[in-house]
C-alpha cells in the first residue's frame, strides 16, 4: 500500500541537480573554489542546498574547465535516476556566444521533431536550461564576467539508465533527458512518465500520424499494434495514466486513438476512473456484476457474479453464459474516454484483452461493438 503523501520525502529533479552543479563549476572557473554546499533558487522560490560529490578542474586543447557533480536524491519516489551522478563541466565560450549547452556522457540527443527542442540539440529541457542560464547570469554579474560559457551536462551510466525510460521511442538517443519544471520530485506523482506521454503525443503529431494508441502494458500494446499495423512512433506509453493521456489529447488532438488494455483496467476506465493503478483505484465489482443484468443474465448468474473475487472471474462467468461483457466494458470505456477528451473531435476505439493477450472485447470508433 502506498503510504500517505504527507509521509513521503520529496526529492530533486535532474534539472535542479544540473543547475546546482553548474553553479558550483562556474564559481570554481571564476574563483578557483567550489562552493560546497551550493544553493540555488527553484522556479517557485525555494532555495535548496546540494552537497558536491565531484570537484574537478583541468585544462585541455579547448582551454580551462571546472566540473562539479551531485548525486541525485529523488526522495521516496521510485525514480530511475535516483542516486545517479549528475555532472556539469563549464568552460569559456567565444565572446558573444552566451550560454551554450552540450550533451556529455549519458545525456541524450534529440533526433525527432515534436519535442520541446529541435533535432540535434542535447536533451536538456527548456526549464533546466533557463535555470542554468539564471545561475550563470547571477555569478557573471557578481564577478563582472561576460558569462559566455559552454555547459556540458553528463549523467553517469545514463545510456544504460535511458534504456529503462521511453527516450529511445521518443527519438532521444544516447542517454537520458535533463528534466524538471519545478525542480522538485513529488513522490509517486509519476511526473516523468506523464511527461513521456505528452512528448509521445507531440512527436506523433509532428510526424503527421493520424492514428495513435495508448495501452496499459506491453501485451495490450503488441495486440493493438498488430491489429492496426501501427508504427512504433504511434505507440504512446499510457500505462495507468489514461486521464493524463486523454486530457493532453483534448488540447493536442489527433484524428484517431485506440485504447488497449487488460480487462480489469478497462473496467476501471468504464467506471470513470482516470488512474488505473491498483494502488490508486479499484474495480467496483458490484457495478460490474450489475452490467451482466443489463445483458440479460439470470438471477443465478447474477448471484455468482456478485460473489466473484475479481473482474476476470466475472468475465469468465459472462463468457460461459455467452454474454458479451467484454464488448460492453469496451463500449463504456470508450464513452468515458470520449467524455474526457471532449470537446476535441477524436475517434476513439477500445480493445480489451485477457492475461494471455486474447481479445475479449472491442468497441469501434462509432461506439459499436467490434
Amino acid at each position: 500500500m502506498t503510504p500517505p503523501l504527507g509521509a513521503l520525502r520529496r526529492g530533486w529533479t535532474t534539472g535542479a541537480c544540473a543547475t546546482a552543479a553548474t553553479k558550483a563549476a562556474y564559481a570554481a572557473l571564476l574563483t578557483g573554489d567550489f562552493p560546497d554546499p551550493v544553493q540555488i533558487t527553484l522556479p517557485k522560490g525555494e532555495q535548496p542546498s546540494f552537497a558536491l560529490a565531484v570537484e574537478r578542474r583541468g585544462e585541455d586543447e579547448r582551454g580551462a574547465w571546472a566540473e562539479a557533480g551531485i548525486v541525485k536524491d529523488a526522495g521516496d519516489d521510485p525514480d530511475v535516476t535516483h542516486q545517479a551522478l549528475i555532472t556539469s563541466r563549464v568552460r569559456r565560450a567565444p565572446a558573444g556566444a552566451g550560454v551554450v549547452f552540450r550533451a556529455g556522457e549519458g545525456v541524450g540527443i534529440v533526433t525527432r521533431a515534436g519535442l520541446p527542442l529541435p533535432p540535434g540539440e542535447p536533451a536538456i529541457n527548456p526549464v533546466p536550461r533557463q535555470m542554468m542560464r539564471a545561475v550563470v547570469g547571477e555569478l557573471a554579474a557578481v564577478h563582472r564576467d561576460p558569462g559566455d560559457v559552454e555547459i556540458e551536462i553528463g549523467v553517469a551510466n545514463g545510456a544504460e539508465l535511458a534504456k529503462r525510460t521511453w527516450n529511445p521511442r521518443l527519438g532521444i538517443l544516447g542517454g537520458l533527458s535533463i528534466l524538471g519544471t519545478t525542480g522538485i520530485v513529488v513522490p509517486f506523482s509519476c511526473s516523468a512518465w506523464i511527461h513521456s506521454i505528452h512528448r509521445g503525443v507531440d512527436v506523433a503529431r509532428a510526424a503527421g500520424l493520424t492514428h495513435v494508441a495508448g495501452c496499459t502494458g506491453s501485451t495490450s500494446e503488441a495486440v493493438v499494434q498488430k491489429l492496426h499495423g501501427l508504427p512504433e512512433l504511434a505507440l504512446l506509453d499510457m500505462g495507468d495514466f489514461a486521464g493524463a493521456l486523454l486530457k493532453y489529447l483534448r488540447r493536442h488532438p489527433v484524428p484517431r486513438l485506440t485504447i488497449g488494455g487488460g480487462f480489469a483496467k478497462l473496467v476501471k476506465l468504464a467506471q470513470g476512473q482516470m488512474d488505473l493503478h491498483s494502488g490508486r483505484s479499484q474495480v467496483d465489482r458490484g457495478e460490474l456484476a450489475a452490467w451482466l443484468g443489463e445483458l440479460g443474465a439470470d438471477a443465478a448468474l447474477l448471484q455468482r457474479a456478485y460473489k466473484a473475487n475479481t473482474a476476470l472471474e466475472v468475465l469468465e462467468l459472462a463468457q460461459a453464459a455467452g454474454l458479451p461483457l467484454g464488448d460492453h466494458v469496451a463500449a463504456r470505456a470508450a464513452r468515458t474516454a470520449r467524455a474526457i477528451a471532449a470537446p476535441a473531435q477524436i475517434a476513439i476505439d477500445v480493445v480489451a484483452i485477457d492475461r494471455a493477450g486474447h481479445i475479449v472485447g472491442r468497441c469501434d470508433t462509432e461506439g459499436e461493438n467490434g
